[in-house]
């Protein structure tokens, strides 16, 4: 059962390296953070449900709880700077946004 969350995990770790090698949109880059933090949330706790098969690991959940909170709190951030740099710049492309510090 392991091996099919660290599966799962991989899986979701590649679709987040595509969005960052691939994608130049910055709405889509914050999307890839999310879906890496997502993956390593599965595997916190996947394992943390193999040290301890049929017992609740509250401090795995804990942490894993707490890194949703923040995840979503840095995540509702960039979408704030992204909005401002949106109504100032009129673009979202990074290479266009990086083009233009100087």
């Amino acid at each position: 059962m392991l091996e099919f969350y660290l599966g799962a995990s991989l899986l979701l770790v590649a679709m987040a390296l595509y969005c960052f090698a691939a994608k130049r949109n910055l709405v889509k880059l914050v999307i890839g953070v999310e879906i890496l933090i997502n993956a390593a949330n599965l595997v916190f706790i996947a394992f943390a449900a193999y040290r301890s098969p049929g017992a609740v690991d509250l401090l795995a959940q804990a942490v894993v709880t707490l890194s949703i909170a923040i995840a979503g709190s840095v995540t509702a951030i960039a979408l704030t700077l992204i909005l401002n740099a949106y109504k100032r710049y009129r673009t979202l492309d990074v290479a266009e946004l990086r083009r233009l510090r100087g």
